[in-house]
């Protein structure tokens, strides 16, 4: 790595939270084994049932996991930005991963070898509490997910959804058409339509032609339900 993009990975670095808790030491060894890559909407970094080949902290681009149905549909049961990593189960002792990691968001995140990963959780004490930390956030979240789901109007969850994904991607417009949205959230599209037009005649999101930007946060996170706050309060406990 050279001098110019060790400087622009340390820098990047900062921006991911799980990266950034790190002490000095075990931030410099796991520093010289990342490589700042730009991710495309659409790439797979991993898939359920092959082995891990990298790990990825995202920066501003935002992840998708994704569990097949009995009728072989992908539907959503995660969702990885700034805050995490995608790659998990490898710090847990599992190589083969149970979901599928697809790019939602466009955008940077810094890729690390599985070897290489695995031998700085060995050495690193502190990495490993906070990747074990990080993994019963991601559990406790998929509780609330799970209660979020038989509880709340697919308007509150879509809006829920969408301040998730602004978060995420550090970005007040992000692009999301109807069909991917009824797909990883397992509804007919009928019913994102539906949710979306009654979001924008409040004026609380624009959208055109998948391209959906949020006008008035405030009032969105009114229209949400109350898993948002408890979900992101979550990664600030």
């Amino acid at each position: 790595m050279t001098g110019g993009s060790r400087k622009a990975a340390v820098q990047t670095t900062a921006a991911n939270s799980l990266l950034a808790a790190l002490p000095r030491a075990e931030h410099r060894r796991l520093l010289s084994g990342l490589e700042p890559i730009t991710l495309e909407f659409g790439a797979v970094l991993q898939e359920a049932g092959a082995p891990i080949r990298h790990v990825y902290f995202p920066i501003d681009c935002v992840v998708c996991l994704l569990s097949k149905t009995e009728s072989q549909r992908a539907v959503e049961t995660g969702l990885v930005g700034y805050e995490g990593i995608v790659g998990m189960s490898l710090a847990l002792g599992v190589n083969i991963p149970s979901v599928r990691a697809v790019v939602q968001v466009a955008g940077i995140a810094l890729r690390v070898p599985a070897e290489r990963f695995n031998t700085e959780c060995r050495r690193g004490l502190q990495l490993r509490r906070e990747l074990y930390r990080y993994a019963d956030v991601k559990m406790a979240q998929a509780r609330q997910a799970t209660a979020c789901l038989a509880l709340h109007l697919f308007e509150q969850r879509l809006a829920c959804r969408l301040l998730m994904t602004s978060d995420r991607a550090r970005s007040q417009e992000i692009f999301l058409t109807h069909e991917y949205l009824a797909t990883v959230l397992n509804v007919r599209r009928e019913s994102v339509t539906e949710a979306a037009a009654s979001l924008r005649s409040r004026d609380l999101i624009s959208y055109h032609r998948g391209r959906i930007t949020i006008l008035d946060r405030k009032g969105l996170l009114s229209a949400s339900c109350s898993c948002y706050r408890r979900i992101e309060a979550l990664h600030a406990a």
